[in-house]
């Protein structure tokens, strides 16, 4: 996924703003399991909130990075605990501006 401009990623935010968290990332870190949950929810959703129980903000980071590699997806935001994270589907739900 290539990364997103200023302008693209204030929108996504503003779309993202209202959704809640479809997955949760637990005490077990990512997990395969985890990953496919994630991997499902961006081919259903396009744009998705995932929360993180997990209080040091540097593994918080390196989750978001992990995901968006492994998905090929880009991130959109990490604020506290809840990353937000956009894929494109094949026919994309969302028009992103240029």
């Amino acid at each position: 996924m290539k990364n997103l401009n200023p302008a693209q990623i204030r929108f996504l935010r503003a779309q993202a703003h209202h959704l809640n968290p479809v997955v949760m990332v637990g005490d077990a870190g990512l997990s395969a399991a985890v990953l496919k949950e994630i991997g499902t929810a961006l081919k259903a959703h396009e744009l998705i909130k995932i929360k993180v129980m997990n209080d040091e903000r540097s593994e918080r980071e390196e989750m978001l990075k992990t995901i968006c590699e492994t998905q090929k997806a880009a991130s959109v935001q990490h604020i506290g605990k809840t990353l937000v994270v956009y894929k494109p589907g094949d026919e994309p739900k969302f028009t992103l501006p240029k």
